[in-house]
């Protein structure tokens, strides 16, 4: 009877230690998606929201962040299963977490931003040389890094390998860079091979252009970045695109209408040119004017708070894209039933709240 116990919990032991070591695996888990809305919903400010959501059913704080940035906060989670996860905060109700979110013009995805004298911040976040991303989440995962690098590296002598990055809004469109920061750190060897990432973002707005996007998930890989997104909610489709000529590849006709300019006579070139003028010009107006106000202006809001901060150099594009594999929650009349924007018409976050995306979470199918 003892050899039989032996047995027994040898073999107990066994499956546990295969169960916990399985950690994270590629696709989109519906599951694992709900612990971390909830989780998310931790940092909500309004308690109606926090109402309507159950705690986090088996994850447990490990870590919560001081304030941050540009009021920016992350907490440290551990999932059951050995997996760590990076919950990013969303834009609070202050004007400080805004600025964050209208710092909108774009700079290029490899570069350095001045901070503070002894602060510079050294990023990748792309390898294509067009690729350009939000310069105000640039500022943000600043900070978030020289905190969250040093928890993952302690994480790692435990023997931890799985880590989620994730953040709902604003949250999401930090988890974009910070994640593709570390993917790239791991890439240009800064950070151990073994190391898995997961990223889920959710109601997020755009990080960056369309090269952004490309780079973004290729370096992700099948399976292991995705962006629940939800078709009535306003702020995935933010910040506005712009998109010029120049934003397209370096092979493509433009140069072949341009040249077939000069072989016209003087009457057809004044007329071809006037409408080419009046269909390309105001589309770089718009970047300009873009980086007047996104850019310049609203740096120097943070400027204020950041004396020493250096407003970067713009990259000459406005070309906002939705990045990574898309999960689409689609709301049916039971959804509007609940969520009827007639009687919240001053509400305009109504179709954004976490409670909203896993109220279509658990009512869609994935396969």
């Amino acid at each position: 009877m003892a050899y039989l116990k032996l047995i027994f919990f040898a073999a107990l032991f066994i499956v546990t230690n295969y169960i916990s070591a399985q950690g994270l695996k590629p696709g989109f888990d519906k599951k694992e998606f709900e612990e971390i809305l909830k989780i998310n919903t931790t940092y909500l400010e309004a308690k109606n929201s926090k109402e309507l959501m159950s705690p986090p059913a088996y994850s447990r704080l490990i870590y919560s962040s001081p304030i941050m940035g540009l009021e920016n906060k992350w907490e440290l989670w551990m999932m059951d299963n050995n997996v760590a996860v990076v919950c990013i905060r969303a834009t609070i109700n202050s004007t400080t977490s805004w600025i964050a979110n209208f710092f909108a013009a774009q700079i290029p995805a490899i570069g350095t931003m001045t901070i503070a004298k002894d602060f510079t911040f050294q990023y990748k976040v792309a390898n294509n040389p067009k690729a350009a991303v939000h310069a105000g989440y640039v500022f943000c995962s600043a900070f978030l890094l020289k905190d969250i690098q040093p928890k993952i590296d302690s994480l790692y002598q435990t023997g931890v390998r799985d880590v989620i990055i994730a953040g709902h809004s604003q949250g999401g469109g930090l988890s974009y860079l910070i994640g593709a920061n570390l993917l790239w750190q791991q890439k240009d060897a800064k950070l151990p091979t073994d190391l898995r990432f997961k990223i889920y973002t959710s109601a997020s707005p755009k990080p960056g252009n369309l090269y952004f996007a490309y780079d973004y998930e290729y370096i992700t890989g099948d399976g292991w970045a995705f962006q629940v997104v939800s078709t009535v909610d306003w702020v995935p489709q933010s910040p506005f695109t712009v998109q010029t000529i120049d934003d397209l590849p370096s092979v493509n006709p433009v140069g072949y209408i341009q040249t077939s300019f000069k072989k016209e006579s003087l009457f057809k070139k004044i007329i071809v040119k006037s409408v080419y003028n009046k269909l390309t010009k105001p589309s770089f107006k718009a970047v300009d004017e873009y980086q007047k106000y996104l850019g310049n202006y609203v740096g120097e809001k943070i400027q204020k708070q950041y004396p020493e901060f250096k407003i970067p150099t713009f990259s000459k594009t406005n070309d906002y894209v939705r990045t990574g594999r898309q999960i689409v929650l689609m709301p049916d009349e039971r959804y509007f039933e609940r969520y009827d924007a007639t009687k919240h018409p001053s509400n305009f976050m109504l179709h954004h709240a976490t409670s909203a995306y896993l109220y279509m979470l658990l009512r869609n199918n994935f396969n």
